[in-house]
């Protein structure tokens, strides 16, 4: 697939309205209209692999971008790869507020659900 390219394949990567909501409240604070969302999975947490997230106006040559009104998430294609099929939130409760990540993939999550195996 082409750099930066953008999809909106079901099976690739989603985010909720939540997601898109928060990200863009995150850009008006900001005051950076080009910020996206960047999901990335990197080794470590208790479970093997770790989700994180920043916020990033640029897009590398390995990203692809997907998009939820007006909004872009941006994952590189090694984290896509352990990302397919999954579906970014932004919630809020008690807890805290946070994104996360529901992942058809993982065959087990640590408590807090930022670390995850396959």
């Amino acid at each position: 697939m082409p750099e930066g390219t953008t999809t909106e394949t079901a099976n690739k990567l989603t985010l909720t309205e939540s997601c898109a909501q928060r990200v863009k409240s995150l850009r008006e604070l900001e005051g950076n209209a080009n910020l996206m969302l960047r999901v990335a999975v990197s080794g470590g947490g208790c479970s093997g692999f770790q989700y994180g997230f920043s916020l990033d106006d640029s897009i590398a040559d390995d990203d692809l971008t997907f998009e939820r009104d007006g909004v872009k998430i941006v994952v590189d294609e090694t984290s896509l790869g352990l990302l397919e099929g999954s579906e970014v939130d932004y919630t809020e409760d008690l807890g805290g507020a946070f994104f996360q990540v529901t992942n058809p993939n993982a065959t087990s999550s640590c408590g807090c659900g930022s670390s995850f195996a396959i």
